[in-house]
């Protein structure tokens, strides 16, 4: 909520606040805000709230906002700065979708690439699992992946899939300061078969454990914060 309101990019029509709500630092900071900007502030019963929310445990405050709009693959790519984008494939768990989300705003990811279809979609339980960050990235929803991966490579976007077979390790990584979009996909299946054909390169994080791997959202943290470190921006 916080974050929406710091964001502005996207109109908030009314907050609700449960009136048995304790007082907070992030509560007065949200009403504050909200009368800044004008915004119609109700002050509703817990029921009622919790009735109207559409995630679970909403926490006493709830917003009525314009949807998230994506933009087009294209301006992912030709953003400010050297590309850095993060390619989801058939994630369908809400948990981890939102822990990357977090993960690829705060690794200063500069747009996310998401399938239309057979994957979670930005719903409120991943907007709150994500803590705000949806706020913030930019998002392109493209109808095939394999289609809007070919297209990376046209536009000289290096594809780096991770891959728990892989021989190269991600840790060897050379290209990460170079334009560049992570591929991860889905707990279990991995990468479908046609998106790990349209990857120049594909990768892996050693595993010295017992384990045979980590879960989607760890690796992706481990894979995007490897680009940070080659960029040399931590």
């Amino acid at each position: 909520m916080l974050e929406l309101l710091h964001a502005g990019r996207r109109n908030v029509d009314e907050i609700w606040v449960a009136t048995d709500l304790d007082d907070s630092p992030v509560v007065a900071e949200i009403v504050d805000l909200a009368r800044a900007r004008r915004i119609t502030l109700n002050e509703v019963s817990r029921r009622r709230l919790d009735a109207e929310a559409t995630s679970e445990a909403p926490q006493g405050v709830i917003a009525r906002a314009a949807p998230l709009r994506p933009v087009e693959l294209e301006d992912l790519i030709d953003g400010d700065g050297v590309p850095f984008l993060l390619v989801l494939d058939g994630i369908t768990d809400p948990g981890n979708l939102g822990a990357l989300l977090r993960t690829a705003e705060g690794a200063g990811v500069s747009g996310v690439v998401l399938p239309r279809h057979r994957a979670a979609r930005i719903t409120p339980t991943v907007a709150k699992a994500a803590a705000g960050a949806i706020e913030h990235l930019r998002f392109a929803q493209v109808g095939g992946l394999p289609a809007a991966l070919q297209t990376l490579g046209e536009r000289e976007v290096w594809r780096i899939g991770l891959d728990g077979s892989a021989r190269d390790q991600l840790f060897d990584l050379k290209v990460a300061d170079e334009p560049v979009a992570l591929v991860l996909g889905a707990e279990g299946r991995g990468l479908s078969r046609l998106v790990r054909e349209r990857c120049d390169q594909l990768v892996s994080i050693p595993i010295v454990g017992n384990l045979e791997s980590l879960n989607v959202a760890a690796a992706g943290a481990l894979a995007c914060y490897e680009v940070v470190r080659h960029r040399g921006t931590v």
